[in-house]
């Protein structure tokens, strides 16, 4: 299945003192694929949804495998695994080349703006995000 994916340059503010990425800048990393393959289905501001919703990070199951060093180019991809009404599961990885270095299931629900309660997905966000997550399997 193909996967949506984005370059990521390591910089070293991405990096500890030895020159590997700090654990947490790996999501970091997955946020920008995120955000992108959103953005890719005419969202321009992802995590903002018609004006009444949030699109926020509920659970993440992260596995580190590898690490990566300054200097690397890394492949970054994001997928639908899941969609439901509220939320949706996105599944990525981190790879440098063919090597993976971590991969996740990211949890991102939909709450409401003032009161932070989840809510549906707008129908716009949820339609397109049905229609890539079918036309991928």
């Amino acid at each position: 299945m193909p996967q949506f994916s984005i370059p990521v340059r390591v910089y070293i503010e991405d990096t500890d003192a030895g020159g590997i990425v700090f654990y947490v800048n790996y999501l970091k990393f997955m946020e920008r694929a995120r955000t992108e393959l959103l953005r890719s289905l005419g969202f321009d501001k992802p995590a903002l949804t018609n004006g009444n919703g949030l699109l926020v990070v509920a659970g993440a199951d992260i596995q580190y495998k590898k690490s990566a060093i300054l200097d690397d180019l890394l492949t970054v991809t994001a997928e639908f695994e899941k969609v439901a009404r509220s939320h949706v599961v996105f599944r990525q990885l981190v790879l440098r080349g063919e090597a993976l270095l971590c991969s996740a299931a990211v949890k991102v629900a939909c709450v409401d703006r003032t009161e932070l309660r989840p809510r549906a997905l707008p129908v716009e966000v949820y339609d397109a995000i049905n229609l890539w997550h079918n036309q991928k399997r």
